[in-house]
């Protein structure tokens, strides 16, 4: 029986069984191209961690972690109300009025601020006097000043170092 079978594929000329031969757009369109699309489908999925074993969540004892340091404490020099009298074109004058508040990195840094105090309300003052209420209008506007208000009080108290400048008032009249 299996030599009937094997017989029959040689009957119709004495040649075997014709096997197909890829061309070489063939192989790249059937074969390389999807090996290719399989292979950066898990690359991407790997690495979006969708394969990464889930963890397990243990209750976490004193032994294994330090606490985190408990985080510095903010301190917040006042320094004296500011008014000025904003740069104006007509004829009507326009005042400012704000209270600041310094963020201060250092507690010790609080004697330097005291020492050139009157450097500091002097750069505030000067620059303040060249504002026009234009420049203060708006987020964008307060935004300005008050990286420009850090800036100088930074460059003022050197090598003291001051985080933030903080409004506690701010009125124009």
């Amino acid at each position: 029986m299996a030599a009937d079978a094997i017989g029959e594929d040689f009957e119709d000329g004495g040649e075997g069984p014709k096997k197909k031969k890829f061309s070489g757009k063939k192989l790249i369109l059937f074969i390389v191209l999807p090996l290719l699309l399989l292979i950066g489908a898990g690359v991407g999925v790997y690495l979006s961690g969708m394969l990464s074993p889930a963890k397990p969540t243990v209750a976490s004892t004193d032994s294994e972690a330090p606490p985190p340091p408990p985080p510095a404490q903010a301190v917040f020099f006042d320094l004296p109300e500011i008014i000025v009298n904003l740069n104006s074109a007509g004829r009507r004058s326009t005042f400012l009025k704000m209270n600041v508040s310094l963020e201060l990195q250092n507690p010790a840094d609080i004697g330097r601020i005291n020492e050139v105090m009157p450097r500091i309300i002097d750069n505030f003052q000067v620059y303040l006097r060249e504002l026009r209420i234009e420049d203060l209008q708006g987020s964008a506007g307060m935004y300005r000043l008050r990286e420009e208000l850090l800036r100088r009080v930074n460059l003022a108290v050197r090598p003291a170092r001051v985080r933030d400048v903080l409004f506690r008032e701010m009125l124009v009249q």
